[in-house]
């Protein structure tokens, strides 16, 4: 999966990382690909993604909610980058250390907390600035 890889989730910030991961993927000619997350229920006796029925759904809204905005957002460069959208049940931190194994750098938004500066980067950003395996850009929320 070499190229930028992005997470996605539907939020403003979620569409300023992509914004900003896909004027980058533009700009450098780089693949671009575009991962959503169906964040699913722990398993607490394993820690792992416990799926139910209607993860299928909220999986497949969730992609095409992805595919919308990415063809959006691609629409405004000439030539359009080449973008893959890929969606998955799992743990979203998880899933998105697991793509930087393989990516040129990792984009996400920072959903914290405005009103309290210790949680202005979420957990989720935190997690992933750490054990990520490339590069990863935290794109502020927009203002």
């Amino acid at each position: 999966m070499s190229g930028i890889v992005v997470g996605y989730n539907g939020t403003k910030n979620a569409e300023a990382a992509l914004t900003w991961a896909m004027d980058r993927a533009a700009a450098e000619g780089r693949p671009l690909i575009v991962l959503t997350v169906n964040e699913v229920a722990m398993n607490p006796y394993t820690g792992s993604p416990s799926e139910v029925p209607a993860d299928r759904d909220l999986l497949e809204k969730a992609r095409q909610d992805a595919e919308q905005t990415a063809r959006r957002l691609a629409a405004r460069h000439s030539p359009e980058p080449k973008v893959a959208v890929k969606a998955m049940n799992g743990l979203v931190g998880e899933e998105l250390v697991a793509a930087s194994e393989d990516a040129d750098m990792l984009v996400i938004g920072s959903s914290g907390q405005r009103e309290f500066p210790a949680l202005r980067v979420s957990a989720v950003a935190t997690k992933v600035a750490h054990y990520s395996r490339c590069p990863v850009v935290i794109v502020p929320p927009a203002t």
